[in-house]
């Protein structure tokens, strides 16, 4: 490539939306084994902003000003030194999750570690594959890598009406098993049309009955929800949680806390479903890059769904 610079938003200092800017900013270089990937499409989480890895390095250096939105979908445009030419190659439709200790997505270009990018099957667009790395991953190592969620048991999804939770819910009941999601009362619908046997609202409905019967819980409240799923486990079971470390211990099963992790494999079989037509992701709520501080304002203040950045001059330019 020759450009030298691009435009992306960034934040100066750590703090509030109204922080971000939208600016020309460098071109980044490929270290060792990463790529350059052309965004297209890219998505942030509502915490984003006040994660501490989103302005330093693994070293705790200071990298402000810093580019937000961990998940991306793009077209590989250089390889660095060290990538091996047979997994990627410059052309490839790739998406993944960034690292959280360097620059996101935000921007026109991003370096990202080759290993944490899969090629993107035709049948699935940008938008929709920037909505799923870290909220598909999410919900495949929870219920999966540490919950252990095999056909026939059960599993009570805590959130179940957010993009993670509506991911769970279709990852779990497309193996088989019983599926019981919570949230809101807006929620009911939305969990219900992602394959859910029974929604249970949590500003009413009790958990009581179900203590001692549940073979996961996956949580995303935390708080008091958290607490008191604890005694939901059935022996052997798992309460997993990625809200905070569960306090208390189900008195026979265990507990996992967890971060989501990259993994290319998991994407792949992710894409896959989504190819297929097995998982059907929620509809986006889009904004030009140009309005990158204007969707983090909206995130920030309570507006509900996906939101997804999108490199609008490339999409004028007919790329899917």
């Amino acid at each position: 490539m020759t450009c030298t610079t691009m435009t992306a938003a960034r934040m100066p200092k750590a703090g509030r939306a109204a922080e971000l800017v939208v600016e020309p900013a460098t071109y980044p270089r490929a270290a060792v084994g990463d790529v350059i990937v052309q965004v297209h499409a890219a998505a942030f989480t509502p915490g984003e902003l006040d994660w501490e890895p989103t302005y330093v390095d693994r070293t705790g250096r200071d990298r402000t000003p810093a580019i937000p939105a961990r998940d991306v979908s793009g077209v590989v445009v250089e390889l660095g030194f060290g990538t091996n030419p047979s997994d990627l190659r410059v052309g490839d439709r790739v998406f993944g999750m960034i690292d959280r200790y360097r620059d996101g997505a935000a921007a026109e270009y991003v370096a990202v570690e080759g290993r944490d990018l899969a090629l993107l099957p035709p049948e699935v667009d940008h938008v929709q594959a920037a909505s799923l790395p870290m909220s598909g991953l999410t919900a495949w190592q929870a219920l999966f890598v540490h919950g252990g969620l095999g056909a026939g048991q059960r599993v009570v999804i805590h959130g179940a009406g957010g993009a993670v939770g509506q991911l769970a819910v279709q990852l779990a009941r497309n193996i088989g098993a019983e599926v019981i999601g919570t949230g809101r009362t807006r929620d009911r619908d939305a969990v219900l049309g992602a394959g859910a046997t029974t929604f249970l609202d949590l500003t009413g409905d009790p958990l009581e009955p179900l203590d001692g019967t549940v073979d996961l819980v996956f949580d995303m409240i935390g708080g008091d929800i958290l607490a008191r799923s604890s005694t939901l486990i059935a022996p052997g079971g798992t309460l997993v949680s990625i809200a905070a470390p569960p306090a208390v211990q189900p008195p026979t099963g265990r507990a996992v806390y967890f971060i989501v992790e990259p993994n290319r494999a998991q994407l792949t079989e992710l894409a896959r479903g989504v190819a297929a037509g097995e998982l059907v992701m929620p509809t986006p709520v889009l904004y030009p890059l140009t309005e990158a501080q204007k969707a983090f304002s909206d995130k920030e203040n309570g507006v509900p769904g996906k939101f997804i950045l999108r490199n609008d001059d490339v999409v004028s330019n007919g790329s899917r």
